[in-house]
């Protein structure tokens, strides 16, 4: 696994509606291993490379580039933020973190909470809620006013760790996807397929730039490339059927928002098990990615996903393992020079 450009795109800060920082990596290393590279509405880029010979049609893959975020309601007398969520938050994992601001100019904020020493016994009980948070600029009322207004947005600071075998960090969830859809572009020999590699935008609050994008693309196949909760952590079955890490790239046969087409999951499954890549099946009916709006924008396309399975999911220590990450990309790199089977068995 390539450490650097993984941390590359983990620490850029993208929510969704401002993903530029991301979108300004991706579109480099997309220009590399594309013919050409388009920017899209809705802040979307895709990256696309002609088919080897007479086109055997369209092949989307989609990862999101935004991660979950906030932004500011307004700044008070005492220079402290209030904001609303973007995104699906657990506010009790954003107690105690630090904070990039995106004002006038970048500025660091600590989301505090009132210390133990002063919590009565049934305040200390009580579950945070993101309406009750703020943000500490560390800066006089008037200064923090002057700097931090009212749509400007906000994400977690955290480096990406190597923590025993596995890597965690903030935003593996999609910038991982991204990752595995980059390096399967480059390691990835022709195809008979026209391949469109697109960094998707706003994934978090609606699966709403993979919409836009797949309209305008057209595709007659379309994967997402997104992570998946690992069933694997504390609190989770010690036994079962699960996705856990270390077994795999997994492939996506139903979620809350999709089921995936029964030929593309068989293809996928084939395609590991003729290469010898550790792979695994995710079945579960929560959680969802921009499979739904592949599937469903314009006249529809055979949709599926490939997932990293994740643990900690939508947290500052989000972690999966390097391994299955490799796994990811072998799978989609395979799709890649393979996906035209499934359209000529159809």
């Amino acid at each position: 696994m390539d450490f650097p450009l993984l941390a590359e795109l983990t620490q850029a800060s993208g929510p969704p509606g401002a993903e530029e920082r991301v979108r300004d990596i991706v579109r480099t290393h997309l220009g590399q291993a594309c013919d050409h590279v388009d920017d899209l509405s809705m802040g979307c880029v895709d990256g696309v490379r002609g088919a080897q010979g007479e086109s055997a049609g369209r092949l989307m893959l989609a990862a999101h580039m935004d991660e979950i975020g906030l932004m500011i309601t307004h700044v008070d007398d005492r220079g402290y933020a209030k904001f609303i969520p973007l995104g699906g938050w657990d506010a009790r994992t954003l107690v105690g973190q630090r904070v990039l601001v995106h004002g006038r100019e970048d500025l660091v904020g600590i989301v505090g909470s009132t210390p133990v020493h002063l919590l009565d016994e049934a305040s200390r009980s009580k579950a945070p809620k993101m309406e009750d948070l703020t943000i500490d600029l560390g800066l006089p009322g008037d200064r923090a006013q002057e700097l931090v207004g009212k749509g400007d947005v906000a994400t977690r600071v955290r480096d990406l760790a190597q923590v025993g075998q596995l890597v965690s960090g903030k935003a593996l969830d999609d910038r991982v996807g991204v990752y595995v859809m980059l390096q399967a572009m480059h390691q990835a020999g022709p195809s008979r397929m026209e391949v469109h590699a697109t960094a998707t935008a706003q994934e978090e609050v609606g699966l709403r730039g993979a919409r836009t994008a797949a309209h305008r693309i057209a595709p007659d196949i379309a994967v997402a490339i997104d992570t998946c909760p690992a069933d694997d952590g504390p609190g989770t079955p010690a036994s079962g059927p699960s996705t856990r890490l270390g077994e795999g790239a997994a492939i996506r046969v139903m979620d809350a928002s999709a089921i995936g087409h029964r030929g593309l999951v068989d293809l996928l499954i084939a395609l590991a098990e003729e290469r010898d890549i550790p792979h695994q099946l995710h079945v579960s009916n929560k959680g969802g990615t921009d499979t739904a709006s592949l599937q469903m924008s314009g006249q529809g396309s055979i949709a599926g996903c490939i997932s990293i399975p994740t643990r900690y999911v939508h947290t500052a220590v989000e972690a999966c393992r390097p391994d299955d990450v490799d796994a990811a990309v072998a799978l989609t790199v395979a799709l890649i020079e393979q996906a035209h089977r499934l359209l000529e068995a159809s």
